[in-house]
């Protein structure tokens, strides 16, 4: 982590940690070229990559934070080089918040979540709303859509900071599909003793 702690630690931020004792601990993230972005590298392009969602948020004109959850099938958020992010916004409630937000101000935070491994991506960024038929003429770095609905406009991202989270205070959930991985042994071992079930009931009705 490095242009993400000179980005989130504001004055404010430092008196506080100044106040509860973690400024000399804090004090070495802030050690890197304050002017240099953060990149993305394999691991995160890999983790992002995995997701289904990823929670966005953005601020209003009037100073408000929003938080927007956004979800579509693993891979729809592509990573298209080592400083920008894309993907294809699809219509929802047709509130626009979000769009509106980044008409004006363009900084974002993206969380990316992986409850079942306790692991979480954070990123701050520049946002950019463009036209959705744009996306194809990314293909090339981003592959296919992969999103699901009406595509309304294609988001891209530039990355200003990163950072990986600790696990601590993260609650494990899993999806379907993680839930159904996890149990396809038990699965298995079902069927097989509901198939030595029914040879041994057929075994006793044979006898009888």
């Amino acid at each position: 982590m490095s242009r993400y702690a000179h980005v989130a630690f504001t004055d404010n931020v430092r008196r506080v940690q100044e106040e509860r004792g973690s400024a000399a601990a804090m004090q070495r993230l802030l050690a890197s070229d304050p002017g240099r972005a953060d990149r993305l590298g394999d691991d995160e392009a890999e983790f992002i990559a995995a997701r289904d969602g990823f929670y966005l948020g953005t601020v209003t004109e009037t100073g408000w934070p929003y938080i927007q959850f956004r979800g579509g099938p693993p891979g729809f958020v592509h990573v298209l080089d080592e400083e920008t992010l894309a993907f294809l916004d699809v219509r929802g409630n047709r509130q626009y918040i979000t769009t509106g937000n980044v008409r004006g101000n363009d900084r974002v935070s993206l969380f990316f979540m992986d409850y079942a491994h306790r692991t979480r991506l954070k990123v701050l960024g520049r946002a950019e709303i463009r036209d959705a038929a744009e996306f194809h003429g990314l293909r090339d770095r981003s592959g296919d859509a992969r999103t699901d609905g009406h595509e309304e406009a294609l988001i891209v991202v530039r990355i200003e900071g990163l950072a990986w989270n600790c696990t601590k205070h993260i609650t494990p959930r899993y999806s379907e599909a993680e839930l159904a991985h996890a149990l396809e042994p038990v699965y298995e071992r079902i069927a097989r003793l509901e198939e030595e079930n029914r040879e041994l009931r057929s075994r006793l009705g044979a006898r009888t």
